[in-house]
């Protein structure tokens, strides 16, 4: 019963101090110079930085000559931070621009069933999907697409390109195409073409099954894509497998280290540190396929990131041999971090380590060395046979039994 009498006063005096508190704090907000000069500094520079930027994006959308809104200034704004750090790897997407990369599926141009590089002159095809309108209309790796209709890609960039091929399903496109010294104009229809992440295929080499698994990024899911098609081509008769990483720009790294699995039964595959978070090991998940099947990664300057954390982790651990060129040279890796205006923060937030310790990138967010490979292979953009896969076979017929 006492302490039930004393509550009502104690309450009623707490209650107090805290609104003397309070108008206090209001007061000396509006009145800093009252305040004594280490007080009123320590008071005042909290808001002062966050009240510059209201400041000036209140006046920009008041009075600058033409109309801007509070939501350009401010994604420009970010754009520009970002950009001050001096990164390739991080950006900051507006609202807009990250619904797009959500929605984004993979670079290809899925409307006819091509792959392809921008150059000068237009665009070379580096890939064409068996089945694909394309491949029905002859088009071949090596092909040099200069022309969509009447519309020159000399000096193009490549969205602008790319824009031009694709359309909706059922639409014609017409493309001349020079092959060598032949030029040639086809027309082709477009098609609503789903492309996997992972395909794969048997391939014969003097007799010897080899199954060929080629990746395209390490986007969710890529590691249960990846491992159903090299079971399949086992289940096959497959005495070897090919994993062709080139021009694979990379993706999840938990994909990284699923596809790295596939093949490594236990142990390291990657390390990670950052300045915010300590260091973590990535470790095999288990269910790999047998150690005695031949494995030959492929790879070229285009193989990064999480390409170079599977090359990186296959390569140190023995697992397989590297054939193509040298790849990326990327030893960071980015964390997506949505916003609550809808946009988001893809930014750097730590470097990644091989096996061996190995940090494949030239120091931070520069571009490093890369992975040197095995057996220096390349194929030219414009040849009609993949060497580089050919040297693969070789050496993966070489070592099966």
């Amino acid at each position: 019963m006492y302490r039930s009498q004393r509550r009502g006063p104690r309450r009623a005096i707490v209650f107090g101090v805290a609104l003397a508190a309070l108008l206090i704090g209001l007061w000396f907000g509006g009145h800093p110079s009252w305040l004594p000069a280490p007080l009123r500094t320590a008071f005042v520079q909290t808001n002062t930085k966050d009240q510059i930027i209201d400041d000036v994006l209140g006046l920009l959308q008041r009075d600058y000559y033409r109309p801007v809104t509070r939501d350009q200034l401010v994604n420009k704004g970010l754009a520009a931070a970002v950009a001050s750090l001096h990164d390739p790897y991080s950006h900051y997407f507006n609202p807009t621009d990250y619904h797009q990369f959500q929605n984004q599926s993979n670079p290809h141009l899925s409307g006819i069933g091509i792959d392809v590089n921008n150059e000068p002159l237009g665009l070379r095809v580096v890939d064409v999907f068996p089945g694909s309108p394309a491949a029905k209309r002859g088009l071949q790796r090596g092909d040099l697409i200069t022309h969509v209709g009447p519309t020159s890609l000399a000096g193009r960039s490549a969205d602008f390109s790319a824009s031009r091929i694709k359309g909706p399903a059922g639409t014609k496109v017409t493309l001349t195409v020079r092959s060598g010294k032949h030029t040639r104009v086809v027309t082709v229809v477009r098609a609503n073409i789903t492309v996997p992440v992972a395909s794969g295929r048997m391939l014969d080499y003097h007799g010897k099954k080899i199954g060929y698994v080629a990746l395209t990024s390490f986007t969710a899911g890529a590691g249960a894509q990846v491992r159903a098609q090299v079971q399949k081509l086992l289940g096959q008769g497959a005495r070897g497998v090919i994993l062709d990483l080139r021009e694979n720009g990379g993706g999840l790294l938990d994909e990284a280290v699923n596809v790295a699995s596939i093949f490594i039964p236990d142990g390291t595959i990657v390390s990670t540190k950052g300045r915010s978070q300590p260091r973590q090991v990535y470790l095999a998940k288990g269910h790999a396929i047998a150690p005695k099947i031949p494995l030959v990664v492929l790879v070229d300057h285009g193989t990064a990131s999480a390409a170079e954390i599977v090359t990186g982790a296959l390569q140190d651990r023995g697992r397989a041999k590297v054939v193509g060129t040298h790849t990326y040279g990327k030893g960071v890796f980015q964390e997506i971090q949505p916003l609550a205006n809808g946009g988001a923060l893809d930014f750097t937030v730590g470097e990644y380590f091989t096996p061996n310790g190995h940090n494949l990138g030239g120091g931070g967010v520069r571009r490093g060395a890369g992975i040197t490979p095995n057996v220096h292979a390349r194929t030219g953009l414009r040849s009609k046979v993949d060497t580089a896969l050919r040297v693969a076979e070789q050496m993966v017929a070489a070592q099966s039994q």
